[in-house]
């Protein structure tokens, strides 16, 4: 709703965003779906100023996409589809903004990872300019 407006809340912002990635909510996992959808609009309506928060915000995300890929709990496949899903969104984003820095972090990752679905990510990311 802010628009570029959320410029100016981008401290506060990412504080909460990053708080509500970390923690798991139970198994439909309604407050992570919800918070990247607004990390998404965010990315959308701030980019310019993300990269400089790139590091904090893939560090996050790469945490909750290892949580959901590791996760022995109750959630659902499809819940875990979408949140790998709206992970997988945030960073392409991010990579679009910050001119492809994101893929080249991603690189390592992606040669030292076992996890198909982590890898999988990745591939997204790498294969989407």
């Amino acid at each position: 709703r802010l628009g570029i407006l959320v410029a100016r809340h981008l401290k506060r912002l990412e504080r909460v965003i990053l708080g509500y990635l970390e923690v798991c909510d139970g198994p439909e996992e309604e407050a992570r779906l919800g918070i990247l959808e607004t990390l998404r609009c965010t990315i959308e309506h701030a980019w310019p100023r993300m990269p400089c928060r790139l590091p904090v915000l893939l560090k996050a995300l790469l945490k909750m996409i290892w949580d959901v890929c590791t996760d022995q709990g109750p959630t659902p496949e499809p819940v875990k589809a979408a949140l790998l899903q709206g992970a997988t969104e945030c960073l392409i984003l991010l990579d679009r903004c910050s001119e492809g820095q994101v893929k080249v972090l991603l690189g390592g990752v992606y040669s030292s990872c076992a996890d198909t679905r982590l890898r999988e990510c990745i591939r997204r990311v790498h294969e989407n300019t």
